[in-house]
């Protein structure tokens, strides 16, 4: 095969979008890659090709998986959702009300949806942590529910980047007596028949792509940037490498190893796109999709340093370009992306093993999505 060889399919309306992808994979800018689009629950585009490790020995296949960082939020969001939906949470209420240790330290109001927007003041650990702490549910938990938050929590967002799966995750666990990685695989993945995986099995290790590294960043002036973007950074450093340790897929580190491809990002979120429906199942509301949509905070991100605008667990316009007001999305460290377009029920997806130095998605998912809108306009 060459760099360029791409295979599944493409509606005929889309062929701009499948030149694009060719043209990264020839240009070096994807190593291997993945993008797909439904539109009223059909599959209109399903893509992938290139190569699954830098040294282009692995052909990246149909069932090629890949890490794909904070679009994994997109999940855990999702999940939060489906309880809501049943009754079973409700984002108003206290997070205290379900995780009662999480009173400590002046937290007592913190909501829910304060979790789910990035917006409770626990953007990072207070205690210094290592590596293997992420893989320890009850210390990297139990170190949150003791702090103090970092800022008046509902007053400004800040990126909750490694903190929003733990904290989001605790409560579901204390409120179904199962893992959020759990709860998604038996109450949505495998429903939909969707190859997504929130702590993945040893068995799918041979499918999964090697992320490959941004370029490196000529040495950052740690004194000009705020203390809590260090901390996120630094508390503790993030190393794309350790996303090929079984340790790390094994886990479970709901905003950011969840392992998946465009296909099944954009099958799960079909459930959005599609008022609760996905592969002729119903497994929401209409409604309870439409809470991701109402804003929770806005405002300059305090660890982005950035104009934010967030959902119930979803970013929201303007902070990319999006094609109208029912729109909602997350991306990942490195370049993935996930965006539902609710008015034209519709889902964009792109999954790839070269990382930009991008924190929530780039260019090459939304050149992608861009295209699609453009066919459709």
């Amino acid at each position: 095969m060459t760099a360029t060889s791409v295979s599944g399919s493409c509606d005929p309306r889309f062929e701009a979008v499948r030149g694009l992808f060719e043209a990264n994979l020839a240009s070096g800018a994807d190593v291997g890659a993945s993008f797909a689009a439904t539109i009223e629950g059909e599959t209109v585009v399903d893509l992938w090709g290139g190569f699954a490790d830098e040294a282009r020995t692995r052909p990246w296949e149909a069932d090629t998986l890949v890490n794909v960082y904070s679009t994994t939020k997109t999940m855990t969001a999702l999940t939060a959702l489906l309880l809501a939906d049943r009754g079973e949470l409700d984002f108003a209420a206290p997070v205290a009300r379900y995780w009662p240790e999480f009173a400590a330290n002046g937290k007592a109001q913190i909501t829910v949806a304060q979790l789910m927007a990035h917006a409770s003041g626990l953007s990072g650990w207070q205690e210094t942590i290592s590596q293997e702490d992420l893989y320890d549910w009850d210390k990297a938990t139990g170190l949150l529910a003791a702090q103090a938050p970092f800022w008046e929590p509902g007053s400004a967002p800040g990126y909750h980047a490694m903190t929003q799966g733990f904290l989001v995750g605790e409560v579901v666990r204390r409120i179904t007596g199962r893992s959020l990685g759990t709860v998604f695989r038996e109450e949505i993945a495998e429903p939909l028949g969707a190859d997504f995986h929130i702590g993945m099995g040893a068995e799918h290790d041979a499918r999964v792509a090697d992320l490959i590294p941004p370029p490196a960043a000529a040495p950052a002036d740690l004194g000009a940037l705020t203390p809590l973007l260090i901390n996120v950074m630094t508390n503790p450093a993030s190393d794309p490498l350790e996303t090929r340790t079984r340790a790390w897929r094994g886990a479970e580190i709901p905003a950011a190893n969840g392992q998946g491809n465009a296909r099944s990002i954009a099958q799960i979120h079909m459930l959005l796109a599609n008022g609760g429906v996905a592969n002729g199942k119903r497994l929401l509301s209409e409604a309870g999709c439409r809470r991701a949509l109402e804003p929770q905070v806005e405002g300059v991100d305090l660890v982005l340093g950035m104009p934010a605008r967030y959902g119930l667990g979803f970013g929201l316009a303007p902070i990319i370009p999006l094609p109208g007001p029912n729109c909602i999305f997350w991306g990942g460290y490195g370049g993935s992306l996930a965006i539902i377009d609710m008015d034209a029920r519709a889902t964009y997806a792109f999954a790839m093993n070269r990382m930009g130095v991008t924190t929530i998605g780039d260019a090459r998912g939304l050149g992608m999505a861009t295209a699609m809108w453009s066919a459709l306009a």
